[in-house]
C-alpha cells in the first residue's frame, strides 16, 4: 500500500488531520476521562470542549478555519489531583502528539538551560513517531509477504519463479511444489528454530562529537543524522533462527516500503493541527506579588517572554521542516500556592482564556481512586503479586482505611494528593512483596487490622511520616 504524496490539496490535508481524531462528543470525552481520573468534573468539561472545538475547526470551510485559534487552558490546583493525567489521557483519546514539559526547566535566551523552542521540536518528534508507526502498520502485510518470499529463497535456493528459466516444466513444477510445502511449514511455525543465513542492511553508527555553545544539542543531532545518511548503506550476512530472521526481514521491508519524506511532512502537519503541549509548574515562572521587577530574570518573566511567541503563534525550525504553532493547544498547570494566575505577564495570561480550578482530594476520592479506574492501584498490585502465584485480596474496610490514612497524612504534612497512595501502598505491601516467592499458591487478605498494624504508627508520628510517608 502506497502512502499518498505530499502534493495533496489544503482541504485534503485538514481532512487527513481530522481523520486521526475520533469523533467524540464532549460528553463522550468526559466519560472516557472518568475511566482513569476521579472527580475534577470542571476540568474534564473544559478539556472536552477544547478537544471538540479542534475537531469542529477542521470542519469549518475556507479561510475562517485559519482564524479560529485554540482556547488555551490554565489548570489551577495542588499536586497529585489529576492535572497531568487529564491532559495525557486527552491526547491519547485524540491520538494527538503530546509533550509534557516543566516550565522551571527553561531559562531566558542567552543563559545556560533549555531553549523554549525545544518544546516544539520535541512535539514534532513525537508526531513523527506516531505517523511513522501508522505508516509501518499500513505496509505490514506487504512487508510480511516480502519477508516470507526472501526466507523461502534462503531455505530453498533456485525455487523462485524468476529462476525457472532453463528448467523443464516438470522440474519447475517440482520446485514450485516443494516451495509451497516449505511455505506451509513456515506459516505453521515448524521451521522457527532452524538457523538460516540472511543478508540485511548494516546499521552504521556515526561516532561524531561536535563542539558547540550551550543549547547546541538540536543542531548537533541534525548534523549527526545528516552525516549518518551520507554513509553508504552496507550489507551484512547474519545467522539467525528463522523466527528472528523473519522479524529482521519484515523490519527492513517496512523501511523500504514507507515514504520517509512524506512521513516527515505529515508529522509536521499533525503537530500543527493536533499537537498538545502541557506546561507544568507554570506558577514557578510567576513573579511573586510585590517582587522587585527589572534586571535579568533568567527563569521567571524572561521565560514567559520566550514562551509568548510559541503560544501566540510563530514558526519554529525543526529537522522535519518549519512548523507553525498557531493551532497547537497549550495547557498550563500550577499549584499557585504563593502566586496566582494574575501574577503572570498580562500578555501571557491573556493567551490562556480558560481557567479551571481542580479541588483537593478527600478520603472518598481516594477510595474511588484505589478501586474504580481501569488502572486502579489496588488492581495493579493484585496483578503484580499474581505473577508470583499469590492471590491478594483487599477488603472494603482495608481500602477505606488506606484512603483515610492518606487524607490524614496529606492534611498534616505536605499535600501531594493521590501520589501519597503510592507511598502508603508500597510501605503496606513491603513484606508481602519481599516474601512473595515463599507464599506461592496462597491467598493473602489485606484487611483493616493489617493496614493499621503496618501504617497507623507511622501515620500518627508526624516526624516519622514526614520522612517515610
Amino acid at each position: 500500500m502506497q502512502i499518498e504524496h505530499a502534493s495533496m490539496a489544503p482541504q485534503d490535508e485538514h481532512n487527513a488531520a481530522a481523520a486521526h481524531a475520533p469523533e467524540l462528543t464532549p460528553r463522550q470525552i468526559v466519560v472516557e476521562l472518568d475511566r482513569y481520573v476521579i472527580a475534577q468534573d470542571e476540568a474534564k468539561r473544559a478539556v472536552a470542549i477544547a478537544l471538540r472545538n479542534r475537531w469542529r475547526r477542521l470542519h469549518v470551510p475556507g479561510g475562517m478555519r485559519e482564524e479560529i485559534t485554540p482556547k488555551n487552558i490554565i489548570m489551577i490546583g495542588p499536586t497529585g489531583v489529576g492535572k497531568t493525567e487529564i491532559s495525557r489521557r486527552l491526547a491519547k483519546l485524540a491520538q494527538a502528539p503530546f509533550v509534557k514539559v516543566e516550565a522551571s526547566k527553561f531559562t531566558e535566551v542567552g543563559y545556560v538551560g533549555r531553549d523554549v523552542e525545544s518544546i516544539i521540536r520535541d512535539l514534532v518528534e513525537v508526531s513523527h513517531n506516531l505517523v511513522r508507526e501508522e505508516a509501518l502498520r499500513r505496509v505490514l502485510l506487504q512487508a510480511e509477504n516480502q519477508a516470507e518470499e526472501r526466507l523461502l529463497d534462503v531455505l530453498l535456493p533456485d525455487s523462485a519463479a524468476s529462476t525457472y528459466t532453463g528448467f523443464s516444466t516438470e522440474q519447475a513444477e517440482t520446485r514450485h511444489h516443494t516451495r509451497e510445502k516449505l511455505r506451509a511449514l513456515l506459516r505453521e511455525g515448524k521451521l522457527d528454530d532452524r538457523v538460516v543465513e540472511i543478508e540485511t542492511l548494516k546499521q552504521v553508527s556515526t561516532h561524531l562529537e561536535i563542539l558547540g555553545p550551550p543549547g547546541f544539542g538540536e543542531v548537533e543531532g541534525q548534523l549527526k543524522e545528516m552525516f549518518s545518511n551520507l554513509m553508504p548503506k552496507a550489507k551484512e550476512r547474519r545467522k539467525l533462527p528463522v523466527k528472528d530472521a523473519r522479524k529482521a526481514l519484515i523490519t527492513e521491508a517496512q523501511e523500504g516500503l514507507i515514504e520517509h519524506e512524506e512521513i516527515a511532512s505529515r508529522a509536521v502537519r499533525r503537530a500543527e493541527q493536533s499537537g498538545i503541549v502541557f506546561i507544568d509548574e507554570i506558577d514557578k515562572i510567576c513573579a511573586a506579588p510585590g517582587a522587585q521587577r527589572g534586571g535579568p530574570d533568567v527563569s521567571r518573566e524572561g521565560v514567559q517572554r520566550d514562551l509568548l511567541p510559541l503560544v501566540e503563534g510563530c514558526t519554529v525550525s525543526t529537522k522535519y521542516g518549519p512548523l507553525k504553532t498557531d493551532h497547537i493547544l497549550f495547557i498550563a498547570s500550577g499549584a499557585f500556592h504563593s502566586t496566582k494566575p494574575a501574577d503572570l505577564m498580562p500578555e501571557f495570561q491573556g493567551r490562556f482564556p480558560i481557567r479551571v480550578e481542580l479541588k483537593s482530594l478527600t478520603a472518598e476520592h481516594f477510595v474511588r481512586i484505589l478501586t474504580e479506574p481501569q488502572n486502579a492501584l489496588v488492581k495493579q498490585y493484585v496483578e503484580l503479586l499474581r505473577t508470583e502465584g499469590v492471590e491478594l485480596v483487599f477488603t472494603p474496610d482495608a481500602v477505606r482505611e488506606i484512603a483515610e490514612l492518606t487524607a490524614e497524612v496529606n492534611s498534616r504534612t505536605e499535600n501531594i494528593g493521590a501520589r501519597r497512595l503510592h507511598t502508603l501502598l508500597e510501605k503496606l505491601l513491603e513484606d508481602i512483596s519481599f516474601a512473595a516467592d515463599e507464599n506461592r499458591g496462597q491467598q493473602l487478605e489485606i484487611n483493616r487490622e493489617y493496614v493499621r498494624s503496618k501504617l497507623s504508627g507511622i501515620a500518627e508520628n508526624l516526624d516519622l511520616s514526614r520522612f517515610i510517608l
